[in-house]
């Protein structure tokens, strides 16, 4: 499928997740067959581009093209200055969160509470096309909430004025992470647009993305939590689409230098005593996908260690006893 001038060599992208996919874990998902990774979100204010959170968010250093930047925001003009200035970052295709149901941006009218006001995504989807020269992308829920599963309208809208592709979240805010994502909203949108549209949501297998993929006819999924301890997945959803045969994951033997190779660039992009510390979740998923009972009894004593070197030793020693 095609983003503007941008083809992509497969059917499988990694979700903007904050706290995941940040530079470390997208290159690691872009060596397991992702076709497009997209930034955590970014809120491109003056007074935050010199923090280290955005700092290190806007690192897109040796990643390959097409670079995908989310930004985040509640108001047309803040979005158009903020696609703008990830120009200066590298973006090739800018993406805008109407997606995220956490209540720190929702409760500034940003990510998905942009839904509950048609008129203002209106205004801020011709506000951010008309700023840049790459495409424009656009990530949303199904709808504010049950009796409000508005984004066939906001699809429609997207497509009039020029975004590009569209990402559908099958659940709504008010849902957030709870209960079952669905896919009918997803086959709607597709029904009426003619643009990419991305399905999203519980996609954590190969054999649920192809299902989806059929159910909905939508040209691509979105792996999102699922592949959080699990980047394999993504070659395995790949070579499912591709080849039609469910391949078997990595052995333990191939997943360790990887998993290891994880560990060690994020000490090096944030430095010693951050990178320890974000390392941990990242520890947590590993352990508990690789081995659930051992994980459950390794995690309490890797989480208290606040050196990085002791932490990569502990964890390597642990790996191997698998």
């Amino acid at each position: 499928m095609n983003i503007g001038s941008y083809t992509l060599p497969s059917k499988v992208f990694l979700a903007p997740m904050a706290g995941t996919s940040d530079k470390p874990f997208r290159i690691i998902c872009k060596e397991q067959g992702a076709a497009l990774t997209t930034s955590e979100m970014v809120v491109m204010k003056k007074h935050l581009l010199n923090t280290n959170k955005s700092k290190h968010r806007l690192d897109f250093s040796s990643e390959q093209s097409p670079i995908s930047i989310q930004i985040a925001g509640s108001e047309a003009d803040e979005l158009a200055e903020s696609a703008i200035q990830a120009l200066d970052f590298g973006a090739d295709i800018i993406d805008i969160n109407m997606g995220c149901p956490a209540k720190k941006v929702c409760n500034k009218a940003a990510g998905s509470a942009l839904m509950q006001n048609e008129k203002l995504v209106e205004d801020i989807i011709k506000a951010v096309v008309n700023a840049v020269d790459i495409p424009v992308t656009l990530k949303m829920r199904t709808g504010w909430n049950e009796e409000n599963k508005n984004a066939p309208t906001i699809a429609k809208i997207a497509e009039d004025h020029g975004i590009k592709m569209l990402a559908i979240h099958g659940r709504t805010r008010s849902q957030k992470y709870n209960g079952d994502a669905e896919y009918d909203t997803v086959k709607k949108i597709v029904g009426l647009v003619s643009i990419p549209v991305v399905a999203n949501g519980d996609i954590t297998s190969a054999e649920k993305a192809k299902e989806v993929l059929d159910f909905t006819g939508a040209d691509a999924v979105m792996l999102g939590r699922a592949t959080q301890g699990n980047p394999w997945l993504v070659g395995q959803v790949n070579d499912y689409l591709k080849t039609g045969q469910i391949s078997e994951a990595p052995s333990i033997d191939k997943k360790i230098p990887l998993i290891l190779k994880h560990i060690l660039q994020i000490h090096d992009f944030y430095g010693h005593k951050m990178g320890t510390q974000l390392s941990r979740k990242h520890i947590f998923w590993y352990s508990m996908h690789l081995d659930q009972e051992k994980g459950s009894a390794f995690w309490p004593k890797i989480n208290r260690v606040s050196d990085h070197s002791e932490q990569y030793l502990k964890f390597h020693d642990f790996l191997y006893s698998i």
